[in-house]
C-alpha cells in the first residue's frame, strides 16, 4: 500500500480484493493475518469516507442546480402565430 499518499477509491477497492483473494486462497499465515485484517479495516473506513464525501458533494451540486432552476424565470411560450426565435 502507498505510504504518505491517500489511495483513491478504486485503488482501495483493488487492494481489498487482493487481500480477500489471498485470504480465500489460504496464502496468508496466522502471523500475517492480523496485519491484513487491520489493513482491510482501514481500507473499508477510507472507502466509506470517500463515499460519504462524494454523496455530500453530489447533494450540494444538485441543490445548487435546483436553486438555479428555481431562480431562472421561465419564458412564456410564444403566442399563436409568433415565431419562437
Amino acid at each position: 500500500m502507498e505510504q504518505g499518499a491517500e489511495l483513491s477509491y478504486a485503488q482501495a477497492v483493488k487492494r481489498l480484493d487482493e487481500i480477500l483473494e489471498r485470504i480465500e486462497r489460504g496464502e496468508v499465515d496466522i502471523d500475517e493475518l492480523s496485519a491484513l485484517v487491520e489493513e482491510a479495516a482501514n481500507l473499508v473506513s477510507l472507502c466509506r469516507k470517500k463515499l460519504t464525501q462524494a454523496e455530500m458533494q453530489v447533494k450540494r451540486i444538485t441543490e445548487r442546480l435546483e436553486r438555479e432552476t428555481e431562480e431562472t424565470p421561465q419564458e412564456a411560450p410564444p403566442e399563436e402565430g409568433e415565431v419562437p426565435f
